[in-house]
């Protein structure tokens, strides 16, 4: 089962418990996917599916950040539980010393010693890790590693 059979099963599940919020979070990824599909005529696989899962995670976190700043505590934590729901269909993330040693190993590898390499290096590390990093949080080790 891949993961689009996953969430459509999960969907299912949330309508049987009667759970409206998963359900309905659960309910606009899918339509995303949908949206894609018809629009670039293709089948998404599972490593298309987790960037649009990580990029709706994303917006969840800045449209957060947003309601935080105009005191609408309600809906930043709205938006928190849906990263939350969301976050599970993503693979396990790396952790921060994890991210690190493997970066090393890399730079090693493709020996790369200046910061002006730093694009070949994130084109190989993306490579590697797939979902299991967020770009923003590999660019700010590769640039501390860099540095």
């Amino acid at each position: 089962m891949n993961l689009k059979e996953q969430i459509l099963e999960d969907i299912k599940d949330a309508m049987r418990c009667k759970n409206d919020f998963k359900r309905n979070t659960l309910r606009t990824l899918n339509a995303c996917f949908k949206q894609i599909e018809v629009d670039e005529k293709i089948t998404l696989d599972n490593d298309r599916i987790y960037k649009i899962i990580a990029s709706e995670i994303k917006k969840r976190n800045e449209a957060s950040l947003a309601f935080n700043k105009g005191s609408r505590e309600d809906l930043a934590q709205k938006e928190l539980a849906e990263i939350a729901i969301l976050s599970t269909y993503l693979p396990k993330q790396l952790s921060d010393e994890e991210l690190e040693n493997e970066l090393k190993k890399l730079i090693e590898k493709l020996q790369i010693s200046s910061l002006k390499e730093q694009g070949v290096l994130m084109k190989e590390a993306k490579a590697l890790f797939g979902a299991s990093v967020d770009g923003k949080r590999l660019n700010e080790a590769v640039r501390k590693l860099l540095a």
